[in-house]
């Protein structure tokens, strides 16, 4: 689906930290998600009922939630799924819970580092709107409006058309930022233009990584083998490239966890020595959740320098323009005082 009805995090992540409270309780998991269904608001509702019907057939949670179309992101599905194989569903939806919060946390740093670029932006455009109205009264010696920016639009009919262009243009950009992260979560097209660039590729890779590792950990504290935990993290990771068939193989080959991942060739240095490590110490989960938090901490700060790289390029637009304005607003005055001179 090129346009996904996914549940809003924050959301998901109060649903998921309830149940967690409810089943540590001792309250079974129908009656717990059952009671979770009134809070949503409605438009998530179709969703939580089919979970809510699954359930009440005997399936698991997971199960349930795979039903539900695109509702539930696959790192939930994919974690849940864990917990329902496990039995530490409890634990599990805890995990989940603070996993969706720290993201919500993560995303609003970004969008607050986008604010002042954004203002200036919308700024840039209502001057220029200003502008375009204003040319409509001044005319020239023969009574006809002055094109003081040189783009054709004048007066209030000008205006009426450079606000179809901007709101066309914000249409496309909103149409295509849904498509591009849609192509992102597919692992298509734009992932794999993003992937190598300085700041957001950096970012991306980092972010991949943290999903990669807190699947892992998750599965390896939960007592998975190495086989499901490579599973686990390629269903919640799919920008890292790693056959799990593969994988399993070399596996029973005699291959250590670190020399599949090395073999891959699309994990980061501290990753694979983390993971030698834990598997040399057996405490491969505390590695891989310390090397999560490290990697989300990595994201984290490319993410705010994409941001900041994002707002000087705003900036130096908004600048351009200005300088674009001021200079033929200066070329109407010096030409009208030329042919002003030469008329005399």
């Amino acid at each position: 689906m090129a346009f996904t009805t996914q549940m809003p995090t924050k959301l998901l992540a109060g649903i998921l930290g309830r149940m967690a409270m409810s089943l540590a309780a001792g309250v079974g998991v129908r009656r717990a998600w059952k009671g979770e269904v009134e809070r949503v608001p409605r438009r998530w509702r179709g969703a939580m009922e089919s979970v809510s019907q699954a359930l009440g057939r005997g399936e698991s949670l997971s199960a349930a939630m795979a039903q539900a179309d695109d509702a539930f992101p696959p790192l939930v599905r994919a974690m849940v799924a864990v917990g329902d194989r496990t039995g530490h569903e409890a634990e599990t939806l805890r995990e989940l819970s603070a996993i969706l919060e720290h993201a919500v946390r993560t995303r609003r740093e970004l969008l607050r580092g986008l604010v002042w670029p954004a203002f200036q932006l919308v700024i840039a455009i209502l001057v220029v709107g200003f502008l375009i109205w204003v040319a409509g009264g001044i005319r020239d010696e023969r009574g006809a409006p002055i094109d003081i920016l040189g783009f054709g639009l004048v007066g209030s009919a000008g205006l009426a058309a450079y606000s179809s262009i901007v709101a066309l243009l914000a249409i496309a950009g909103f149409v295509g930022g849904r498509l591009a992260v849609a192509s992102w979560q597919r692992n298509g097209i734009v992932r794999r233009l993003l992937t190598p660039l300085p700041v957001i590729g950096t970012a991306a890779r980092a972010a991949e990584a943290a999903a990669w590792c807190r699947a892992a950990s998750l599965a390896s504290g939960a007592g998975l083998d190495a086989g499901s935990l490579v599973r686990l993290g390629a269903s919640v990771a799919p920008g890292i490239p790693l056959d799990a068939d593969r994988v399993e193989r070399r596996l029973r080959e005699g291959a250590t966890l670190a020399d599949t991942l090395r073999e891959s060739g699309g994990f980061p240095r501290t990753i694979i020595e983390g993971v030698m490590a834990g598997e040399l110490t057996g405490n491969t989960a505390e590695v891989l959740d310390r090397l999560a938090r490290d990697s989300d901490e990595e994201a984290r700060r490319a993410f705010h320098a994409a941001a900041q790289l994002a707002g000087f390029l705003v900036w130096g637009i908004v600048a351009a323009g200005i300088v674009f304005v001021i200079f033929r607003i200066f070329s109407f005055y010096v030409g009208a005082i030329q042919a002003a001179a030469g008329g005399r």
